[in-house]
Parts: C-alpha cells; sequence; structure tokens
C-alpha cells in the first residue's frame, strides 16, 4: 500500500514538474509551410481569399465534425471575418490586408491564444508556389496540452500541410470538373425584384458579384423581407470596347417593395421575355465558354439576340448551398427575339370546268360554204 502511494506521489511530483517546466518556456512560436498548387494563381488566391471555401480544404475544419461555422455578409478581402464554437471554445479570425493575386494577411484568436497568419502566392513550374507563415502567443494551458501532443510546431505545422495537400486537391477536381447544357427557347416570367448597381470594369464583375451579393442577402434578412426566388444578376451594360459593365445583383420578391430614398438598394420590375436558357453547372471560371456556347446556338439555329432585353444569371446552387465548385449551378439567359413562323401559302380556289370552258353558243363552225 506504501509502495502505492509512492507512485501516485511520484507522478504527481512528475507531472508537477512537467507542468512548470512547459509553463516556464517562452510561449511565441513561428511556422512556415510552402506547397504547390496545380492551378493558376489568380485562382488559388480568390478561392483562399474567401473564407467561405475554407471548409473544403481546411484540415482542422474537416477533422472535427463538432466545429459550427458562423460567417457574416463579408467573407472575402480586407476585412473579412470568420468566426466559429467547438463545445466550450471559441475563436475567431479576420483578414487584415489583402494585395490581390499576392499576398494575404490574417490575425487569429481562438481560447486564448493568438497569432498572425499570412499567405503568399508565387507563379512556380506546375502552378503556384503558396507559402503560409504564421506567428503567435500560447496561453499557459496551450502550451501545456501542444506539449504532450508533440509540440506547437508540430502540430500547426501538420495542419498546415495538410491544408495545402487538400487545398491543391479540390482545385485540381472541383475547378476542371464541369458541364455546360443548351437547354433552348424558354419564356422567363415578368417579377418584382430589389436590386443593387454598380458599374464597374469587365475584369471586376466577378469580384463585385461575389461581394454584394452576400450584402443583399444581409439586407433581406436584416429586414425580414421574404425571397422569391434565387438571386440573380441582370447585365445592364457590357461595353468590351471600352471595358465597363453596368450590372446589377438582384433577388425577386412577391410584390413591389418601397425603398426608402438614398438606400444603395432600389426596387424595380423586369418585364418577362423571351429568351435562350444555358445550363452551368460547375465554377463560375467557367462562365465565358457557357456564354459563348449559348450564343453559337444562337447564331446556328437562326435566332436574333433581342439586346432591349434582360441578360441575367440566375444562381440556384451557390456555395451556400453546397461548398463543392463542381456542384454549382447557375443559369443563363439570353433575350431573343421568338422566330416568326410562316404560314403555308392557301391552295388557288378551286374554279368550275364549266367556267374555264368556252360557251358553245361563242364557237365558230368551220363549214364547207364559201
Amino acid at each position: 500500500m506504501r509502495i502505492l502511494k509512492y507512485i501516485i506521489l511520484l507522478l504527481i511530483l512528475a507531472f508537477v514538474g512537467i507542468t512548470v517546466y512547459v509553463a516556464t518556456q517562452r510561449g511565441d512560436f513561428e511556422i512556415q509551410k510552402s506547397g504547390i498548387i496545380n492551378t493558376t494563381r489568380s485562382t488559388v488566391f480568390e478561392y483562399v481569399n474567401d473564407y467561405k471555401n475554407w471548409e473544403t480544404f481546411g484540415s482542422w475544419m474537416q477533422k472535427d465534425s463538432g466545429v459550427k461555422f458562423n460567417y457574416p455578409s463579408k467573407t472575402m478581402g480586407a476585412g473579412a471575418r470568420l468566426s466559429w464554437t467547438n463545445n466550450s471554445e471559441a475563436g475567431a479570425i479576420n483578414t487584415v490586408f489583402v494585395k490581390e493575386n499576392d499576398s494575404i494577411a490574417q490575425r487569429v484568436n481562438y481560447s486564448g491564444s493568438s497569432a498572425t497568419i499570412s499567405w503568399s502566392f508565387k507563379d512556380t513550374v506546375g502552378g503556384t508556389k503558396v507559402t503560409v507563415f504564421s506567428k503567435g502567443k500560447m496561453d499557459l494551458m496551450t502550451k501545456i496540452t501542444s506539449f504532450f501532443k508533440g509540440g506547437i510546431t508540430s502540430i500547426v505545422g501538420d495542419v498546415y500541410e495538410k491544408s495545402l495537400r487538400n487545398l491543391n486537391k479540390t482545385l485540381k477536381y472541383e475547378i476542371t470538373n464541369y458541364s455546360i447544357k443548351v437547354n433552348g427557347i424558354v419564356q422567363r416570367p415578368s417579377e418584382f425584384c430589389l436590386k443593387q448597381t454598380v458599374t464597374c470594369p469587365i475584369k471586376s464583375v466577378s469580384k463585385n458579384v461575389k461581394i454584394i451579393m452576400p450584402r443583399m442577402v444581409h439586407f433581406f434578412n436584416k429586414n425580414k423581407i421574404a425571397m422569391a426566388g434565387k438571386p440573380f444578376v441582370m447585365y445592364d451594360r457590357y461595353d468590351v470596347a471600352n471595358d465597363i459593365a453596368t450590372i446589377s445583383v438582384c433577388i425577386s420578391v412577391a410584390q413591389q417593395i418601397n425603398i426608402s430614398v438614398g438606400s444603395d438598394v432600389s426596387s424595380d420590375e423586369i418585364i418577362g421575355f423571351t429568351c435562350l436558357k444555358t445550363t452551368l453547372t460547375g465554377d463560375y471560371s467557367h462562365s465565358k465558354e457557357a456564354w459563348a456556347k449559348a450564343e453559337k446556338y444562337i447564331v446556328d439555329n437562326g435566332f436574333k439576340q433581342n439586346f432591349a432585353g434582360s441578360y441575367s444569371e440566375v444562381y440556384v446552387k451557390t456555395i451556400d448551398d453546397v461548398k463543392q465548385p463542381s456542384q454549382w449551378i447557375t443559369e443563363i439567359y439570353i433575350p431573343v427575339f421568338p422566330k416568326v413562323i410562316a404560314l403555308p401559302k392557301p391552295f388557288p380556289t378551286a374554279v368550275s370546268t364549266a367556267a374555264t370552258q368556252t360557251p358553245k353558243s361563242a364557237v365558230t363552225t368551220p363549214t364547207d360554204e364559201p
């Protein structure tokens, strides 16, 4: 019995000793990991820049199914934020700096520990070299728990390595797998909507859609307005020669709603029109090809575009519905003039045979008389 007490005492002393040793160690850490992502730099940057994509490649997010994520209206670019809870623990990360297609700087806090995270994106042979650098400070509990798991460098480094491998695997499959289907001529019904309009360079259209769309959804939720359909974008102007586009990010409503003067959001009514419908299943980077196929179909089948109509993209399934880009669904509508169906020529009216014959009284009968 006495031996057992000594053993227990030794174990307690050992634990206290280790705890004191760990507690007196520096809590600062620096970790850097790199990986090659087999796709273009702009694609990788845009994917990492949006927190909504992190669940598809963040290894720690995938490992723990008990984590609950909270996405605010802004999830990409400077000022973006993501928070999460896991039982009694909570964390948050926010973006403090962004240089497009080059670098991202972030700050993270999790259960008393804080760190900065920086991403860099460089062109390299085979794709893009992505480097993640993290610098932070651990609280006492984190130092103790990480000590028994191999150290903070090993833990976080392993997370970064797996996340970079997941990022490469995700982009390699999710971005390259897509399909385009030209559905044919349909009739778009009239509808009311709320919209926010912006004019920008053509290359910034996609970026502005990603920024404005969450704001519109947030506006609906904040004002308790029911959506009558999926969000969509109307192309009010698309001037390639002058590199300028005017777009309206819209959400349908059941009836017309009056918006106060000075708001960024306005009310509109879209009149129904005949159009060609084309469906893109996959990432938005294939939109240009989908539009090209639709326009070719119009030419090949003898239709004419109605430039006075509403050119639009309807986002049937987005990242808010499913995280995998290969499963996103976008419907493209190009207004066209209905074909004029030529009616068959009427058959000529039947004329009586008798009416076409010369009356007998008018026929001169030849005689033998001189």
